[in-house]
C-alpha cells in the first residue's frame, strides 16, 4: 500500500512541484533488463531517477533501513520500498558480493536496475572514475546501459538543511548501450575497465561535467 503511493501518488505529486526537466526518457527501452548508470550528485538522487523514469526501478539500499520496529518502521520500509530500494547487507567485501547478486537478480527478471557507478556521491562536483561492477552486472547479464546525468539535485538538500529546497532539476537518459559484443568475457579485468570507461564517458558527454581519472574518496574514508 504505501510502496504504490509513493510511486503512483507521491511521484505525480514530486514532478508537479520541482517541474523537473527529463530529456532523452524515450531511450530507456520499454521492456528487457535495463541498467541505468548515473553519476552522483546527492542523497535525492535516487528519488530523482526513480520519479523520473517510467519503469519501476530498483536500488540497493542499506538494509538496517529496513528492520526499524513499530509504525515508524514500517513506514520508512514501506517508504524506500516504493522508491525501489532493495536490502542488502554493506561493510565488507561478503557484502559486496551480494550486492552484486542482488542487482543481478533484478535484471535477470527482466527488470531495471540503477546504480552509481562512482560508489559514492561526488562532493566536488566532478565526475570520478567508475568501479567496474557496473561493467561486470552488464556483461553477466547482457542488460542494455543506458547512461544518467542529473544536475541540479545537489542544490535540493544542501548541508544542514532537514527539508528539500526548490531548485531546478534535469535529469538526461542517453542512448542506450549494447555490450553483447563481450559474451562470454565477463570475467576479464581488462573487459571491464574498458567497458566501464566507456559507460563514463558517455556519463560525461551528458553532464559536461569535469573528469578525474581516479575514485572518489569521502574526507572520513581517507
Amino acid at each position: 500500500m504505501i510502496a504504490k503511493f509513493v510511486r503512483f501518488g507521491l511521484g505525480p505529486l514530486v514532478r508537479w512541484i520541482y517541474r523537473p526537466q527529463i530529456h532523452g526518457v524515450e531511450n530507456i527501452p520499454a521492456e528487457g533488463p535495463v541498467l541505468l548508470a548515473s553519476n552522483h550528485r546527492a542523497a535525492l538522487d535516487t528519488g530523482a531517477i526513480t520519479f523520473a523514469t517510467p519503469r519501476q526501478v530498483k536500488f540497493l539500499g542499506k538494509a538496517e533501513y529496513f528492520v526499524g520496529k513499530g509504525f515508524k518502521g514500517r513506514l520508512m520500509a514501506g517508504f524506500l520500498g516504493g522508491l525501489g530500494y532493495v536490502p542488502v547487507e554493506r561493510g565488507n567485501a561478503q557484502a559486496g558480493l551480494a550486492a552484486l547478486e542482488a542487482a543481478r537478480k533484478v535484471l535477470d527478471a527482466g527488470g531495471v536496475f540503477a546504480i552509481y557507478p562512482e560508489g559514492t556521491r561526488s562532493l566536488d562536483g566532478r565526475l570520478h572514475r567508475g568501479h567496474t561492477g557496473v561493467a561486470a552486472l552488464a556483461l553477466a547479464t547482457q542488460a542494455k546501459v543506458v547512461p544518467v546525468a542529473l544536475h541540479g539535485t545537489e542544490k535540493l538538500q544542501p548541508n544542514g538543511a532537514r527539508i528539500p529546497r526548490l531548485a531546478k532539476i534535469t535529469v538526461r537518459f542517453g542512448e542506450p548501450m549494447d555490450f553483447s559484443r563481450y559474451e562470454g568475457q565477463d570475467a576479464s579485468p581488462a573487459i571491464r575497465r574498458s567497458v566501464t570507461d566507456e559507460i563514463m564517458y558517455r556519463i560525461l558527454e551528458l553532464s559536461g561535467q569535469e573528469y578525474v581519472d581516479k575514485y572518489h574518496k569521502r574526507p572520513d574514508a581517507q
